[in-house]
């Protein structure tokens, strides 16, 4: 009777976990297990590979994110996967590239991404005078606006923010974090701007993921190889346990 007690006791004190909603043509799909709302105020700067701290992420829990895109050749692949998967993302956009390629770009706020902003044509921004810096973060974001919601604007729908090549001075971090945005760094990376196959680059990932065990994960949907892997990346981390976690902009503008 003590022991029946204690375990109706403890179900009652464990909160109960919410159940993903099945997955389209896919009932073993990863699936996204939450949505984690950040701010500025909160989490103005997150990623241990750049900055102390992180987002508030349980273990096995992480965060996918896209630089650089949207790219014609490789962005529709990564995009097929992410739903077959079930998956939500976030794509930091190029304006250039969103400029050149508009319709991936709606794509990825239609089926449920999160897209922040990567500058207009990947400059290294601590390199540039601050003004210059911030004129191109400012063109930037008037890029991906207009093409996702046909307004000019600089004051961005969602504020998160990758600096280029993590490229950031203290002035152009407190001006980003000053504006309300949110920079991302990552807490691991599959090195995908360097050569390598599809195989490797999944190993080399998995095994970078197993050792921090949770956080940020930095990928490039403009990388062939990257395209190539993710399918296989995905159905991996569902079998090790893990969880993918959608970030959201927890004030958006409009």
């Amino acid at each position: 009777m003590r022991r029946i007690l204690a375990i109706a006791l403890a179900a009652a004190i464990v909160p109960a976990v919410a159940i993903a909603e099945p997955c389209p043509g896919n009932p073993d799909a990863l699936g996204t297990a939450r949505v984690l709302a950040v701010d500025a105020k909160t989490t103005p700067r997150v990623g241990r590979k750049q900055f102390p701290t992180t987002l508030p992420l349980a273990d096995k829990e992480l965060v996918l994110t896209f630089d650089d895109g949207p790219w014609p050749g490789t962005t529709p692949k990564v995009l097929d996967a992410l739903k077959h998967e079930c998956v939500q993302a976030t794509f930091f956009l190029l304006g250039r590239n969103v400029e050149a390629t508009a319709a991936l770009a709606k794509r990825e706020l239609a089926e449920g991404h999160s897209l922040g902003h990567h500058s207009f044509s990947h400059p290294l921004l601590n390199h540039m005078a601050p003004a210059k810096a911030e004129a191109e973060i400012n063109r930037g974001i008037a890029a991906d606006e207009r093409a996702l919601y046909g307004l000019r604007r600089t004051d961005p729908t969602t504020p998160f923010f990758r600096f280029p090549g993590f490229a950031a001075s203290p002035q152009l971090l407190d001006y980003a974090n000053g504006r309300g945005f949110v920079v991302f760094g990552a807490d691991v990376w599959a090195s995908d701007w360097r050569p390598m196959g599809p195989s490797q680059e999944l190993r080399l990932l998995l095994g970078r993921i197993d050792k921090v065990g949770r956080g940020i994960v930095l990928l490039h949907d403009t990388k062939r190889q990257t395209a190539d892997m993710l399918p296989a990346l995905l159905r991996e981390l569902k079998r090790r346990g893990y969880r993918t976690v959608h970030v959201v902009a927890a004030q958006a503008t409009h």
